[in-house]
């Protein structure tokens, strides 16, 4: 899963409308420097630091730092890859969007990002009453905290929608974790975005 991650997330780039600042393999330059993470040897961490990073060492990190720690091992298998994705894409709000779905399908818990043994608890039975459905409505729900984000961050909308008008990277990564006949159409995805103009 984390090679796959690896993958989408692509090599260096540092644009100026991403929070993340400067990127490599999807590893922030936040996260080096929570990290300790001073590849050149020269006291601090920087951007030379994060273009240094190899796939190897993202790979290492997301496993450790954005699977192991976070406690996504713990969650029903079916919701591993698309939670873990999702968490190396927006941190502890990938479990938040977990745990609003897990209240949604009546499941008392907390939304506070973390996965502790409520979390754990109320996903096993979310599980259980929909191992069909959870992996599904956790992927639409994790497109529509996209869509919400596009919707009030004008700046961020080029990661939902493409200069062409079609699905942007953020609408596309979500949809590969949803079943076929769960993705937005076409036009479905330009009436959703019509008011962006």
């Amino acid at each position: 899963m984390a090679e796959e991650i690896v993958a989408r997330e692509g090599g260096y780039v540092n644009d100026p409308d991403d929070p993340g600042g400067a990127t490599n393999h999807g590893v922030t330059i936040h996260t080096m420097r929570r990290l300790g993470l001073d590849l050149t040897g020269d006291g601090r961490v920087s951007e030379a630091d994060v273009r240094r990073l190899s796939r190897a060492q993202a790979v290492d990190i997301y496993l450790h730092h954005y699977f192991e720690r976070p406690g996504i091992a713990a969650l029903p298998a079916v919701l591993h890859a698309s939670v873990f994705d999702m968490y190396v894409n927006a941190g502890a709000n990938a479990v938040k969007v977990l745990q609003r779905l897990l209240r949604q399908m009546g499941e008392p818990v907390a939304v506070d990002g973390a996965i502790g043994p409520q979390t754990i608890g109320a996903a096993q039975r979310a599980f259980a009453k929909a191992p069909d459905h959870i992996a599904d409505a956790y992927g639409i729900a994790r497109r529509n905290y996209y869509f919400a984000i596009a919707d009030s961050r004008p700046a961020s909308r080029k990661y939902a929608r493409t200069r062409a008008g079609g699905k942007g990277g953020w609408i596309r990564r979500a949809e590969e974790f949803i079943a076929p006949r769960y993705h937005l159409t076409d036009a479905q995805f330009r009436a959703r975005v019509a008011s962006w103009g």
